[in-house]
C-alpha cells in the first residue's frame, strides 16, 4: 500500500516540476506521433502557485488530512454529484472557435467517463477489474461564453481567466466547473487547478485541438480524454506515476509506475519499481494517448468524491 504524507514540505516536493511554466511565447507544435512530448502542465502550474502563495500548500495539506478521515469515516458521496459546466471561448482564428456541438461532445464523453458507460470500459484487463470504478459524477453544460481576441496563444500563467487580461474571469467557480477552451502554446494539451487554489482561477484550461470528437479535435487525442485527465486533476488526483520515478499518487490501488506511459503500450507492461508489477496504462491519470486510456479506480473515485461531502473542497457544488 503506498505511503500517504500529510506535510506542507512533502507536497511542495511532490509536486514540485522540473520546468517553469511555459510562456505563451514558446509555440512549439505537438504532431500526432510526438507522443513524448504530450505535456499536462498542472503540476508546473500548481508549482508556481506554491511559489507565489506559501499557504496553497497548508491549504492542500489540510484537503489531504479531510480526504483521509472521510475514507476512515466512511463519510463519502452516496448520492448523485452534477457538475454544472460553463465554457469560455477564447479564439483568434475560425478553427479556434469550436462549434456548439463540438462542445457538447466533450460533455458527453465526460458523462461516459466518469460513470463507466464509455464502450472500451468493457476492454479493462482481468488483473484490474476488480478496482475498476464507476464515479458516478455526471455533467451539465450550462453556459458558453465566446470572445474575439488578438493573441496567438496564451501560455500557463492563467492569463486566459482574467478579463483584464483579455480573457474571460471564471463564472461562480465555487458552484461551476468552469473550462477555457484557447490555444495555449509550447505543445501543451492541457492543465488544471488542483483543490485548494485562489477561486479566481480555480477550473481546466484545454487546448482548443483537444476537444470533444468533431472539428478541431486532433489525433491522437481527438477523443475528449484530455479533459477527462485535467478534471481528474481538479478532482485532487495525481498523475499516476506520481511525478517521479517510482512515485506516489495517494492512490493505494493503483501499481507504482516508474514513469509516465506514452502512446499505446502493450499489456502486460511491467513496471521497474520495487515487485516489478503490471503498470495500468489504462488509467486516465497516465500519459498514454486518448484511445489507450479508459478506467478510474476506487481509490480514485474515493479521493474524488471526498472533495464533495459537508467539509469538502468542493462542497459548494452540493449533492
Amino acid at each position: 500500500m503506498k505511503k500517504i504524507i500529510l506535510t506542507a514540505t512533502v507536497f511542495l516536493m511532490l509536486f514540485s516540476c522540473q520546468n517553469d511554466a511555459i510562456d505563451s511565447s514558446d509555440t512549439k507544435a505537438l504532431s500526432s506521433n510526438d507522443f513524448e512530448n504530450r505535456i499536462c502542465a498542472s503540476h508546473d502550474v500548481l508549482e508556481a502557485q506554491m511559489k507565489a502563495d506559501p499557504t496553497l500548500a497548508l491549504r492542500m495539506n489540510q484537503i489531504e488530512a479531510f480526504t483521509e478521515k472521510a475514507k476512515l469515516t466512511s463519510r463519502l458521496v452516496n448520492g448523485k454529484v452534477v457538475i454544472p459546466v460553463i465554457v469560455n471561448v477564447l479564439y483568434k482564428t475560425a478553427a479556434e472557435n469550436i462549434s456548439d456541438a463540438q462542445i457538447q461532445s466533450q460533455i458527453d464523453i465526460l458523462n461516459k467517463d466518469f460513470t463507466a458507460t464509455n464502450t472500451d470500459f468493457n476492454s479493462i484487463p482481468e488483473l484490474f477489474a476488480g478496482v475498476a470504478a464507476n464515479i458516478d459524477i455526471t455533467f451539465v453544460l450550462e453556459g458558453i461564453n465566446r470572445k474575439s481576441t488578438t493573441k496567438t496563444s496564451w501560455g500557463t500563467t492563467d492569463t486566459m481567466k482574467k478579463t483584464k487580461r483579455g480573457g474571460l474571469d471564471p463564472t461562480s467557480p465555487t458552484t461551476k466547473l468552469n473550462l477555457w477552451v484557447c490555444t495555449i502554446g509550447g505543445g501543451i494539451l492541457g492543465y488544471a487547478q488542483f483543490p485548494g487554489g485562489s477561486t479566481a482561477t480555480d477550473g481546466v484550461v484545454l487546448d482548443s485541438k483537444n476537444v470533444g470528437l468533431s472539428g478541431s479535435a486532433n489525433f491522437p487525442y481527438d477523443l475528449g480524454r484530455i479533459a477527462t485527465h485535467e478534471i481528474g486533476h481538479w478532482m485532487n488526483l495525481r498523475h499516476i506515476w506520481g511525478d517521479a520515478t517510482c512515485g506516489d499518487d495517494l492512490v493505494s490501488d493503483t501499481p507504482t509506475h516508474n514513469a509516465a506511459n506514452q502512446g499505446v503500450p502493450a499489456y502486460p507492461h511491467y513496471s521497474t519499481c520495487p515487485g516489478t508489477p503490471v503498470e495500468m496504462t489504462m488509467n486516465y491519470m497516465d500519459y498514454t494517448v486518448n484511445r489507450a486510456m479508459y478506467m478510474f479506480t476506487n481509490g480514485q473515485k474515493s479521493r474524488m468524491t471526498a472533495l464533495f461531502v459537508s467539509g469538502g473542497a468542493r462542497a459548494g457544488f452540493g449533492i
